[in-house]
Formats: structure tokens, sequence, C-alpha cells
């Protein structure tokens, strides 16, 4: 870490990023999308460390969400959808949670949660859309009026209004901006003067980590301010908006991270099967997160051969020939 003056204020380990910036009761933008780029080396974290009665704020997510949940760290939920593709559908943690009624959750369309997030980017307090009327997204609400007293929860799901510049118009939908308090993104490359590189699809991340009170950010590498200034339109994020650089190689696995592995197939189906049990859950999260005491054990455990089986060529960004089943 000495290698790198810069950044060495900001450069620390997933136990130190999260003792410092994640609290009980902190709402969460968790980046990446289903089986995608999910930031699970701190996720993992956050369960070891036990943090509870998390909001999480999400466009769509998948294993990190589930994981969370599945843990006992998460209060309530506000997300479009969680998934992790045609693994699960629907996260089987997420489902159960939901359905036994333990966690509180507000639904929104995967576009408006884009453009709250883009709104609290912005520093406005609100956006206008016309995306959901018509639909049960404006008929129903999640939250009670008791939770809408609550720190970081917006007073109203939704307001409608007309648009003032042209009173023969349509009405419009009026969505919070959402302010995290912290964002967590996993990415590919990570300058050493802090400059983030995002590559292959970006999803809403950028929009989180701009509207966020915090940023984290893990990486697979850190590399020279040389590299990261080639192809400059290809960065994402600049040094000031990020608060925490956590080098974690293999950070979101099982799931994906564009041009560096693929997602895990055979750990996702063990998932997938194990998380229905409450009891084999349990086992679980003693195995792959409780009982790992580092990094290296963690991939370890994973294994050389499903690592290399897994690597992704770096022109097509994917494995190809991976058994997806």
């Amino acid at each position: 870490m000495n290698g790198y003056p810069e950044i060495k204020d900001k450069l620390m380990t997933v136990e130190e990023a999260v003792k410092r910036f994640i609290k009980e009761g902190s709402q969460i933008a968790l980046g990446g999308f289903t089986v995608a780029r999910n930031p699970m080396a701190i996720v993992y974290e956050i369960a070891r460390q036990a943090i509870r009665n998390i909001h999480l704020v999400c466009h769509s997510n998948g294993q990190a969400l589930d994981v969370l949940i599945g843990a006992g760290c998460v209060r309530r939920v506000e997300i479009a959808y969680g998934g992790n593709g045609r693994f699960a559908p629907t996260c089987v943690r997420f489902k159960k949670a939901v359905q036994e009624g333990s966690i509180e959750f507000e639904d929104y369309s995967n576009y408006q949660m884009s453009l709250r997030f883009l709104a609290g980017a912005l520093g406005i307090p609100f956006v206008p859309t016309k995306s959901g009327l018509g639909t049960d997204l404006i008929t129903h609400e999640g939250f009670s009026q008791e939770t809408r007293k609550e720190r970081k929860v917006s007073r109203k799901k939704f307001a409608l209004a007309q648009n003032p510049f042209d009173d023969k118009d349509d009405q419009y939908i009026l969505l919070p901006a959402l302010n995290p308090d912290v964002a967590l993104i996993h990415v590919q490359y990570v300058g050493d003067d802090g400059t983030v590189r995002m590559k292959g699809l970006t999803f809403a991340d950028i929009e989180e980590a701009k509207s966020a009170d915090a940023v984290i950010v893990t990486c697979e590498e850190i590399v020279p301010r040389s590299f990261i200034r080639l192809d400059p339109d290809q960065n994402s994020l600049p040094p000031f908006l990020v608060d925490a650089i956590v080098r974690v190689p293999y950070g979101a696995h099982p799931t994906s991270c564009y041009s560096f592995y693929d997602y895990d197939a055979r750990h996702l189906n063990l998932y997938r099967r194990i998380a229905e049990d409450d009891e084999l859950f349990k086992e679980y999260l003693d195995e792959w997160v409780y009982g790992i005491s580092s990094r290296e054990a963690y991939l370890d455990k994973v294994g050389a051969a499903t690592l290399a089986g897994i690597k992704a060529n770096r022109v097509l960004g994917y494995t190809p020939g991976l058994c997806r089943k």
C-alpha cells in the first residue's frame, strides 16, 4: 500500500472499510446487477461484523442482496428487482423475508430506481417521469406511515403533479431522490491516483456513487496513472468521489466481473438449493462467510481449478464454453 502515495489515506482492508463507513441502520446502495459485479467481499464482511438494521437501496441486485438479507443484516429494502437470473429468478432469502414479513419492502421499476439515484446525484429532491402511470406501482405502498418518519425514508413513495409549464399536459409522477449513506461498488480498475474505471455495463453504479455520502470501491487491480489516462472516456468516477479503496481480486465472486471472470454457475446452483432450507443456509453462512479467516482462505476454498475455469477472455469479456446450467 505504501507504493501508492496519492491514495494511501484511502487504501484499506475490507475490515477497515466496513468499520469506518458502515454502521447499524445505515442506508446502503449495492452496485452491480443480478449476477454481475456484486460487491461480495464487502458484503461478506458486513455479515461477519454482524451489522444490523441496514436499509438497502438497489437498482437491481442478486447475490449480495440475498446474502445480506439471509444473514439478518437488513431491515428494509427499496428495489426494482432482486434475482440471480436463471439460477433464482427471485432471490430465495429475499423472497422468504418478504413473504414472512421479516423485512420491510417497497418496489419501484428499474427505470424509476435509476431516476431516483440520478436525482440524488444531481442534488435535486425529486425527479418527474411518466413511467409507472397506469400501473400498480402507484397504487401500492410497502412502507407504513411510521416507517416514513425515519431517517433516509421518503415521506411519500411518490407524488402526482401537473406540468407547471403546460396545464394541458398529462400528470407526472414525482419520485423522491436517493442519497444513501454509503455506496458499495466493485470495479475492474482503480488508478494509483484514485480514478475508477468500470468496464462493460455500468448499470446504475455511477449514479449510486454520485448520490451517496460515502463510496467504498473494491477493485480487481490498482493500475498506474499512465494506464488509467489511456482512453480517458472509459473512466467512470473521479478520485474525489471515492472514500475507500480496497484491492480484492475476485471480489465479486460468485458473480461475474466483466473481462476478468464469469459467474460461478456451480456455486450459484449450490446456493439456490441451500438457501431454500433455513438450517442448510445457516451452515452455508458458517462455511462460506463466518468461517473464512481471510480473502486468501476464501479463494483457496473456491479452488484454483474453479477460478481457472471461470477466467474470462479479455477480448470477449466472458468465458467461452462455460457450462451455464
